[in-house]
C-alpha cells in the first residue's frame, strides 16, 4: 500500500474536490440510479423522497420515476443495514453486506427486542408467518403486515411490530418490494421476501474465510468511493469495529493490491485511490472546474452520503449537518464548491415544488445563478415547476 507524508500544498479543498468526484457529485457521473449505489455501496435513505434525488443527482438525467423503477425492480433494495438505518443497496450486495453486518445489528438491538418482548421463539413464528405473507410475488405494505400480525396474535403497532419487522429484515426474511401509489398518490413501500429479491441467497452464516473476503471488499468499495477517509470514518459507517476494518485494509491489500494508498494530513491517516495521491500533493484539482470555475451549489439531502459517509473527519463540510430549526426540521445541506454554505427543504401546492432556501450569506450574484441552476434541475428531476420561495 502507497504512503506519502503530509505536504504544504494540500487543502480542505482538494479534499473536498475528491471526494465530490468519488461520491460523482462531479463528473464522472453514473449511467443509472444502479450505478450510483453500486459505486456506494450503500446510500442512507430513510427520507424515501429525498434519498430519490440523492440518487438521480449522481446521473447526468435521471428523474424520480427513474429511481422509483429500479427500487420496484428491484435492482436497487432499500432496507435496514448497517447502523442500522434504512439504507438503498444494489440487489448483487445486499445477500453478502447482510452477511457481514447482520450479528452486530441483532447485538444493537437487543435491548429493544427485550423491552418489546421479541425471544428467538416468537421471532421465528413470526419470521414464517411474514415469509408467508408475502412469498410469490405477494407484496404488502406495513399496514397489510400488520394486519397479519395482528391475526396471529403479534403486536400490529408500535414498537413491538417494528421490532418484529426489522427483525426480519436482518434475518434475511424480508426485504423491499415494489412501491405502490395511494388512491391520493403519495408512494407507498412494500415488503417482499429477501430470496425472492436478492440472487444467490445464502441464509448460512459467513464462515471465517468468506467474512474476511467481505471485509476487505467492504473496505475497498468504501475508500474507492469515499476517500481520502480514516478507519474510523469506515468504521462509524460499517458499523464495523476499527479492528475489522484494519483486518479489511489487509485482506484489500491480498484482494487487489496497490488498489488503496494511505496518506498523511492534518495528523489523520487517510485511505483513497492511489491515483488521487497526485491531486494531494499538488494541493488542487488536475480535473477542469465545473463551468470555467463558476461557483457551484448542489442541493443534498442532510443524510447524503458526502455528509454520512464521514464521522472523524466530516469537518471538511465546513460545518454541522443535518440542522433541526424550531419550524419543523431536518433542513437539508446546500453545498457551495463542496462546502456547507445553507439549508433547504421542499414543500409543494399548486402543484409546483416550493425550495426554502437560507444562505448563511447572501449570495452573490454568479452564486444566485448557481443555486437557480440547480432549482431548476431539481424540478426537472420532480417533473414539475420548482422555485425558490
Amino acid at each position: 500500500m502507497t504512503a506519502l507524508a503530509d505536504g504544504p500544498g494540500v487543502t480542505a479543498e482538494t479534499i473536498r474536490s475528491i471526494r465530490l468526484r468519488r461520491q460523482q457529485l462531479r463528473p464522472p457521473w453514473a449511467q443509472s440510479p444502479g450505478e450510483v449505489v453500486r459505486n456506494l455501496l450503500a446510500v442512507q435513505s430513510q427520507e424515501f423522497p429525498y434519498a430519490r434525488w440523492t440518487l438521480a443527482q449522481r446521473t447526468p438525467a435521471s428523474t424520480s420515476p427513474d429511481v422509483e423503477q429500479a427500487v420496484a425492480e428491484g435492482t436497487i433494495l432499500r432496507t435496514h443495514i448497517l447502523r442500522p438505518t434504512w439504507h438503498f443497496v444494489h440487489r448483487d450486495d445486499l445477500g453478502w453486506l447482510m452477511g457481514l453486518s447482520a450479528d452486530r445489528l441483532h447485538q444493537g438491538n437487543k435491548g429493544m427486542y427485550r423491552q418489546t418482548g421479541i425471544d428467538e421463539d416468537s421471532a421465528r413464528r413470526s419470521g414464517l408467518i411474514l415469509a408467508a405473507a408475502v412469498a410469490d410475488g405477494a407484496h404488502k405494505t406495513r399496514e397489510e403486515l400488520a394486519e397479519v400480525l395482528g391475526k396471529s396474535g403479534f403486536p400490529s403497532k408500535g414498537l413491538g411490530f417494528i421490532y418484529h419487522l426489522m427483525h426480519a429484515e436482518i434475518s434475511r426474511i424480508l426485504v423491499s418490494g415494489s412501491p405502490i401509489r395511494s388512491a391520493g398518490g403519495a408512494l407507498k413501500q412494500t415488503y417482499a421476501l429477501f430470496e425472492e429479491r436478492v440472487p444467490g441467497f445464502l441464509p448460512a452464516p459467513l464462515n471465517v474465510e468468506d467474512r474476511e473476503r467481505a471485509l476487505g471488499t467492504l473496505v475497498l468499495r468504501y475508500f474507492g468511493s469515499r476517500g481520502p477517509a480514516t478507519i474510523k470514518d469506515c468504521s462509524v459507517w460499517s458499523g464495523l469495529t476499527m479492528k475489522d476494518v484494519k483486518l479489511g485494509l489487509r485482506v484489500a491489500e491480498e484482494l487487489s493490491p496497490g488498489a488503496l494508498a494511505s496518506v498523511t494530513l492534518d495528523g489523520f491517516e487517510f485511505y483513497l485511490a492511489p491515483e488521487d495521491l497526485g491531486e494531494l500533493t499538488l494541493g488542487r484539482s488536475t480535473t477542469p472546474p465545473d463551468d470555467a470555475g463558476l461557483p457551484r451549489i448542489d442541493l443534498i439531502q442532510c443524510y447524503d452520503e458526502y455528509v454520512m459517509g464521514y464521522s472523524q473527519s466530516r469537518h471538511y463540510l465546513g460545518g454541522t449537518a443535518p440542522y433541526f430549526p424550531e419550524d419543523n426540521g431536518p433542513m437539508h445541506v446546500v453545498l457551495m464548491n463542496g462546502r456547507l454554505a445553507g439549508w433547504w427543504r421542499h414543500g409543494f401546492s399548486g402543484g409546483t415544488c416550493q425550495l426554502d432556501v437560507r444562505m448563511n450569506r447572501p449570495p452573490s450574484p454568479s452564486e444566485q445563478e448557481a443555486l437557480d441552476a440547480e432549482v431548476a434541475r431539481y424540478g426537472r428531476f420532480l417533473g414539475m415547476e420548482a422555485r425558490l420561495l
